[in-house]
């Protein structure tokens, strides 16, 4: 639990004085009571206690006093509230491994379906664009809120050769600044922006890892990765049959280097679930918010219960 006004928790310095005041009054009166070699005689003159029951009085009210205290330091809860604006690249690996049946139909088609899935699920005040790579990375789509036109370009994913991951991931980084350079107002800072890269391969063409790597870094851009396939799919290629794993190291650190997430998926449904993730971390931000009145009125009710047992067992409010 956060607080807004956390001096005011001294306050409960109060409550723990009032208890220890409490006890040696209690100890006092005990050893009072001690002094009379004839406890019957007390027990006439002396007028009738409520006996446990003041001390439960006592403790309702230091209950309401201490929730109270809390209450004046402003109290505030952890909540998830969608991002007013924030810009995300969505980049896909088109490279001919993809035609792989591991994943059912194909990687590619369960790519597309679960892409599909999650510009649907985005905040829609969540600007989208789409890259593809393969032997190059190509905006298909720049950043925008017309969800059609993303799902409509992943729809026309096709097939092409090499993976090149790091043109990917330039080609990603160069739609965020361009579309940062013609919305963002003068003075104001450009919009958090990430990177939601899959691929089912390793980097075998273009610009390296390391330099795509530090571009993203430089340019304030995480990137969170997707390793997608099983470790046994292949193709075939001219009668040749080929094993085409994805490079889970290399994907893991690009998202290590540039402090985006890591993530694998063997299957269309898992793919989905790793997008759902990804989208409630981009889409949605944590904020404190105030929730003082809870504890006041917490507070005040505690102070009724210990008043109105008071008036019951004792005909007084102390």
């Amino acid at each position: 639990m956060h607080f807004l006004s956390p001096v005011y928790l001294w306050l409960l310095l109060g409550v723990v004085a009032l208890v220890a005041i409490y006890a040696v009054m209690q100890i006092r009166r005990t050893k009072y009571v001690a002094r009379f070699s004839n406890l019957e005689l007390l027990g006439s003159v002396a007028p009738r206690r409520p006996g446990w029951r003041r001390h439960l009085v006592f403790a309702l009210l230091m209950i309401a006093l201490t929730v109270l205290s809390i209450g004046t330091a402003k109290p505030s809860a952890a909540v998830k509230v969608p991002r007013d604006r924030a810009t995300v690249m969505l980049a896909i690996d088109v490279s001919l491994s993809m035609e792989a049946t591991d994943v059912l139909p194909t990687r590619l088609k369960a790519a597309q379906a679960a892409a599909k899935q999650f510009a649907d699920e985005l905040p829609k005040r969540i600007n989208l664009g789409l890259v593809d790579f393969a032997r190059s990375g190509n905006v298909l789509v720049p950043p925008t809120l017309n969800r059609g036109s993303v799902k409509k370009a992943i729809g026309n994913l096709h097939l092409q050769s090499y993976t090149a991951i790091g043109e990917g991931i330039f080609a990603s980084l160069g739609a965020i600044q361009n579309f940062a350079r013609t919305t963002t107002a003068h003075g104001d800072k450009p919009p958090p922006a990430r990177i939601v890269l899959l691929s089912d391969g390793s980097n075998t063409v273009g610009r390296s890892i390391a330099s795509a790597d530090t571009a993203a870094k430089d340019a304030n851009v995480t990137v969170s990765t997707i390793a997608f396939g099983t470790p046994t799919g292949t193709v075939t290629t001219n009668g040749e049959t080929l094993q085409v794993p994805a490079n889970r190291a290399e994907l893991h650190s690009i998202a290590t280097d540039t402090g985006g997430s890591y993530h694998s998926a063997a299957s269309e449904q898992e793919l989905k679930s790793v997008y759902a993730d990804i989208g409630s971390q981009i889409g949605y931000t944590t904020v404190h918010r105030d929730i003082s009145h809870r504890w006041l009125v917490a507070g005040v009710l505690a102070l009724f219960v210990a008043g109105a047992a008071g008036l019951l067992w004792s005909g007084r409010l102390v």
